[in-house]
């Protein structure tokens, strides 16, 4: 059975994901002993659907962009999975109506939906376009605290965020993970065959600490964190990784600071901290 590694990479603005993988001209024969469906497998598929989202996010939003926080006041407390997702869509509506009213650029996000384990309590988080007050969303929101902070871009873009998000959307059992904007950019993949050598994959995945040897693969981009899976069902060795331009725009960043977390109708004091759920 022959096989070869394949090169895939996305270009996200500042930032480059990086996919090597094995190909095989015909599905490789499992072992006897070998389980059906494997951890390795489960692991891969983690692997590209926590990648896909965070080449989305790094795309599409930049530091002039918002993180937002919404929660329920007790009066206002979602009953269902149902309700709760009405509510967010109610107020995407209402931002967007907002944005077109007052010549803003269109409405962009992405949002995943929490509920907590032991309270059951409803909550979202959203990558959004900036452009619009905390004041402006406490009004658009309506409906209990509203927290936000500008996007914090570091090596590896707002991959820790993004990671968080989906993190908390696990606990909204049997549920789409996350709802995005049709406007954003998904960036399309470029592909190569045989650039690398079974031996050559090898000596990479021993050591993703080598900085040098990664960096030598691709001129102009630092390395961020590179991450490999062995699948013992079909031999092959998967490396993904995440690099950033040379003089990407956050290496340059002043310190900023965070915006303030307001309730519905009522702004917060200025020496207040976020509050926590």
């Amino acid at each position: 059975m022959r096989s070869w590694y394949r090169e895939t990479r996305y270009e996200c603005g500042d930032y480059m994901e990086v996919n090597i993988y094995p190909v095989y001209t015909k599905a490789p024969c499992r072992r006897k002993k070998a389980k059906p469906t494997s951890e390795t497998q489960q692991k891969l598929n983690d692997i590209y659907a926590e990648s896909k989202l965070i080449r989305i996010a790094n795309a599409n939003f930049t530091d002039h962009d918002l993180k937002v926080e919404l929660t329920y006041s007790k009066e206002h407390l979602p009953r269902t999975d149902e309700d709760a997702a009405r509510e967010l869509r109610n107020f995407l509506r209402r931002v967007k109506r907002y944005r077109e009213r007052n010549g803003l650029s269109e409405l962009k996000y992405i949002a995943v939906t929490e509920k907590g384990s032991r309270s059951g309590r409803y909550h979202h988080h959203l990558i959004m376009s900036g452009e619009i007050s905390v004041f402006d969303l406490v009004q658009l929101w309506g409906l209990g605290i509203v927290g936000t902070d500008i996007l914090i871009f570091d090596e590896n873009g707002i991959a820790s965020l993004t990671r968080y998000m989906l993190k908390q959307a696990r606990e909204f059992a049997g549920k789409k993970k996350y709802t995005r904007s049709r406007n954003l950019i998904d960036p399309p993949p470029k592909q190569r065959d045989n650039r690398f050598s079974k031996r050559k994959i090898v000596e990479l995945a021993k050591d993703t600490e080598n900085r040098a040897e990664f960096e030598k693969l691709y001129e102009g981009y630092h390395l961020s964190q590179a991450q490999v899976v062995y699948n013992d069902t079909n031999g092959g060795v998967y490396i993904y990784a995440r690099y950033y331009k040379t003089g990407a725009k956050w290496c340059n960043r002043k310190k900023k600071t965070s915006r303030p977390s307001s309730s519905a109708g009522q702004p917060l004091p200025k020496d207040n901290t976020r509050s926590s759920h």
